[in-house]
């Protein structure tokens, strides 16, 4: 490494402390991790939100016993809406850290990938309003006297029905933006082929499990369990490469150089 002699006008940092602080911003290996942290975080929110407190209140077709559910855990309901409200915040930050990333791959799928996100994270919140006036209603926040109980707890249920089917739209989206990233990965060279190749093809078991969903019912419930295998597999496969490898480098010191900054 060549050493060069800091310089400075007494109003800011050094030439050589300015030229460190770029190549730690335009690092791979930075971002790639910074990726990997905020993807792990949005696994934890979305997990303890839509996988543990989800479950517990939602029963289909029932509505007493959903009611019941919003009532005993009216706590926990309101923490699983900040939970999914966190969550899809920083898939927003992830998909803005993937795409300055990978945008020297292909910048029009580095784009469609975020605008993919920025869809799903705004229907899955506005999922989160049903959720939380469910719980409103049924605890009686909202005043509904005059439906009487049962007209209430119906309410509460039509609410976290309207949740349960917004969720299975926002899953084309977590399906769709795996299908640029997975190309991404795929052409980057920074990443094993297959892992990009399982991306895509998580991407497309989202979708399946929502058409199953819509078309046939009985069906999508059969194979729900089993569908989103590969989807899991796929995005926890690239939470580790990105926390564990970051990127594969070709060379070493490798950093991220702008466009117009290239001869």
């Amino acid at each position: 490494m060549i050493a060069t002699k800091p310089t400075t006008n007494g109003h800011g940092p050094t030439t050589s402390q300015a030229q460190v602080g770029e190549i730690a911003l335009t690092s791979p290996k930075r971002l790639a991790r910074i990726a990997g942290v905020l993807y792990l975080l949005v696994g934890i929110f979305g997990g303890f939100a839509q996988g543990f407190v989800y479950p517990k209140i939602y029963v289909a077709g029932d509505a007493a016993t959903t009611a019941a559910n919003l009532i005993a855990n009216s706590g926990l309901v309101r923490l699983g809406v900040v939970a999914d409200f966190f969550d899809n915040t920083i898939w927003v930050f992830l998909a803005l850290t993937l795409y300055r990333l990978l945008k020297h791959v292909n910048k029009d799928a580095a784009r469609a990938m975020v605008v993919l996100v920025a869809i799903g994270a705004s229907i899955t919140m506005l999922n989160a309003v049903f959720e939380f006036e469910g719980m409103r209603v049924a605890t009686g926040a909202v005043n509904l006297g005059g439906f009487g109980a049962v007209g209430s707890n119906a309410v509460a249920l039509l609410l976290l029905d309207a949740q349960h089917y917004g969720l299975l739209i926002a899953s084309i989206f977590f399906g769709l933006w795996l299908v640029p990233l997975g190309y991404l990965a795929y052409k980057s060279g920074w990443f094993p082929k297959v892992l990009g190749v399982a991306l895509i093809v998580g991407g497309a078991c989202y979708l399946v499990d929502m058409l199953a969903a819509f078309l046939l019912p009985d069906f999508g419930k059969a194979i729900h369990g089993y569908v989103n295998i590969a989807s899991a597999i796929a995005e926890i496969w690239m939470v580790g490469y990105l926390l564990v490898i970051g990127v594969k480098m070709s060379t070493p010191g490798e950093r991220l150089v702008p466009k117009e900054g290239k001869a």
